[in-house]
């Protein structure tokens, strides 16, 4: 284990033996960093916090702080990190609440640039990315490989769905479902990510159905219910097609973006 002489470590702090602290961070007692993590100097890590394995923190991180929250009165809630996550300088990810089922959870492989916020009770999956400033308000949802560019601001409640798209400096106030592409000054659909999906190596019979799929739910003039039951009988209920299904069949309570 290398500690900095200049960092402050609580001796009641958990850390796996070769973790690396660099100079004036400071790791509160009911911290918890697995094996392989790094955590860069001026890092602020506090509350019931876990990092998993082989984590890159960088400068002036805080994670764990108290929720921005009214109703939030000194609970015992927590921050859970996965494994292999790179987190920039300057990120804020902070506790969960007691009506928000208590966690902030970080799933793996996520990256996470500069000046970027995760509030309470956010959940992100994994190979997210979050550009410069991108916000997340409580209890959002973001699913895998999900992309958000540099200052999107997501409302409380909403929900990014897998292999999104949502441009930079984009108000995203209703769920975006998986597999799109949306940005605006208002966040509108404007198609598939196309780009995205081909880079991700998903098949061409993948990639028509699902465009079959938007037209009828996003270009026809039907309800969602209406949109469901067309799906089901004209196209192949493929896994991707059954994910996207899903996903407008349970929306959060923001709604469905269309």
């Amino acid at each position: 284990m290398e500690i900095h002489p200049t960092a402050l470590v609580e001796a009641q702090a958990e850390l796996a033996e070769d973790v690396i602290i660099r100079p004036y961070t400071i790791i509160g007692p009911e911290v918890v960093i697995g094996a392989g993590t790094i955590i860069g100097p001026h890092v602020v890590i506090e509350g019931r916090t876990s990092i998993g394995q082989r984590n890159q923190i960088y400068p002036f991180v805080t994670i764990g702080f108290p929720p921005q929250d009214l109703t939030y009165h000194g609970e015992p809630t927590q921050v859970i990190i996965g494994d292999d996550n790179i987190i920039r300088e300057h990120v804020t990810i902070h506790r969960g609440t007691p009506r928000g089922g208590g966690v902030t959870r970080i799933g793996n492989h996520n990256f996470i640039m500069a000046y970027a916020h995760i509030a309470h009770d956010c959940t992100l999956g994994d190979h997210v990315i979050m550009a410069n400033g991108a916000t997340l308000g409580g209890h959002v949802r973001v699913d895998d490989h999900a992309v958000l560019g540099g200052l999107v601001a997501v409302h409380q409640y909403a929900r990014i769905g897998a292999h999104a798209y949502v441009g930079g400096l984009s108000p995203v106030s209703q769920d975006i479902p998986p597999f799109t592409l949306a940005s605006g000054e208002r966040a509108t659909l404007h198609g598939l990510n196309l780009v995205g999906l081909k880079r991700k190596d998903f098949s061409p019979a993948a990639i028509q159905a699902l465009k079959h799929c938007y037209r009828i739910i996003f270009r026809s003039n039907i309800t969602l219910k209406e949109a469901i039951e067309k799906i089901r009988e004209e196209v192949e209920l493929l896994p991707e097609v059954d994910a996207l299904l899903n996903f407008i069949d349970n929306p959060s309570k923001r709604g469905i973006n269309r």
